[in-house]
């Protein structure tokens, strides 16, 4: 067990995201590790969510204290939005805030979906001369993004890639408030090594087939459409691969788009007569680990311009190449022919090219996962990630700084 470190300084942080714990998501995935480690570092922390069905209003969840409120309910946000006025998102920030006695408060993708409720907390944070730390994990393409994130004060904004830090600098946003800080992800979990006895058991057909693993959530921007017209190509080859694609339960489906999605890609599976060559369901952390474990290959071909991507970290971490597109920040950590591969947007042909290099190649594919996991070892484990945030609170709370 690794030893728990302390920072310098200890401060009561208020995290506040529309989603947490059981929504399943990259952020929320990141808050889970974030949030955790950073009280591992002697920091309280507390974080304010949207209610979930069947969980309390206040609960503790790794030792962390969550607090829910439908105010923050995303689906429902620009209806509540219109019924509900400031007094309500005064009174929830500021109790929030004086139960927490809160030194920092970090808000996570507020820089969309709400204006009323950051320039509500904005006004708060200000009269109490308390900093706001915005961590941007999207950026969008309409005048609610722009509107947003330029009309806030934000003390200081952790881009979660360079690709992102550099869409806020071209809005103009002083890049000297933006620091681009990467995820990072626990490598004692996300290993090889990790037998698959569960998994197993659990789907059988997967016994004696060569797995190709689409980690990334069912939809068209995460590239699983290319993945499966990939895989439709690499089968006619290679007859003993089965593509496994990992569904989502308990996510924000905004819009209903990622159930549109869905059945896109299974009649596309249907009408490739693809039924036994892919495997589409939702996997638990431990399910996932074994998945990479028993994959030679994992796929992330996003058609969108993807902010970076927890699932290109844990299959590297567990020493296996991924092939992803030209997309956003994931160019950042995949180096072409190094520890993946880097492939035109949409080009499921050299997706397919690309798997059937990895499946025809075992040394070279190992070698590349055995760089891929050094590269996640020294450059992104959730303590570097850790470390660096807590550099941002050090710095706008006043503190000298290695930045």
């Amino acid at each position: 067990m690794k030893k728990q470190k302390k920072s310098k300084k200890s401060y009561s942080v208020g995290h506040i995201h529309w989603a947490f714990t059981p929504v399943i998501g990259g952020v929320e995935t990141h808050l889970k590790i974030l949030l955790s480690e950073m009280k591992n570092y002697g920091h309280k922390i507390a974080l304010l969510t949207a209610d979930s069905q069947g969980r309390p209003k206040k609960e503790k969840i790794g030792g962390i204290d969550v607090y829910r409120t439908p105010l923050l309910n995303l689906d429902l946000l620009l209806e509540k939005e219109a019924k509900n006025g400031d007094i309500d998102l005064k009174k929830l920030y500021l109790d929030f805030i004086e139960r927490i006695k809160a030194d920092i408060i970090h808000v996570h993708n507020m820089h969309y979906f709400s204006k009323k409720h950051i320039k509500v907390l904005e006004k708060i944070c200000a009269r109490k001369g308390i900093p706001i730390v915005l961590t941007a994990h999207n950026v969008w393409d309409d005048g609610m993004y722009l509107d947003i994130v330029k009309s806030v004060n934000w003390s200081h904004i952790i881009a979660v890639s360079h690709y992102i830090k550099r869409e806020l600098w071209g809005i103009g946003i002083n890049e000297n408030k933006i620091t681009a800080i990467h995820h990072g992800i626990d490598t004692d979990i996300y290993r090889p090594g990790v037998r698959a006895d569960r998994i197993l058991r659990k789907y059988p057909i997967l016994k004696g087939k060569r797995i190709i693993f689409h980690p990334a959530r069912i939809s068209l921007a995460k590239g699983c459409d290319v993945s499966v017209k990939a895989m439709n190509i690499v089968r006619r080859h290679l007859k003993d691969t089965v593509l496994v694609l990992a569904g989502s339960k308990n996510i924000v489906d905004w819009n209903e788009r990622q159930h549109k999605d869905i059945e896109y890609i299974k009649e596309l599976i249907l009408k490739l007569g693809m039924e036994k060559q892919v495997v589409i369901d939702s996997f638990d952390q431990r399910e996932m680990v074994e998945l990479y474990n028993l994959s030679e290959a994992a796929l992330y071909p996003s058609t969108a311009q993807e902010p970076f991507g927890l699932t290109m970290l844990e299959s590297q971490a567990c020493g296996v190449p991924i092939i992803v597109t030209y997309s956003g920040g994931m160019i950042e950590v995949i180096h072409d022919k190094i520890n993946g591969f880097v492939v035109p947007t949409g080009d499921f042909s050299q997706v397919a090219y690309r798997i059937m290099f990895l499946l025809g190649d075992t040394e070279m594919r190992k070698k590349m996962g055995r760089t891929g996991r050094d590269i996640v070892r020294y450059h992104y484990t959730k303590e570097m990630m850790v470390e660096r945030n807590i550099e941002i609170y050090r710095k706008v709370m006043g503190e000298k700084t290695d930045f």
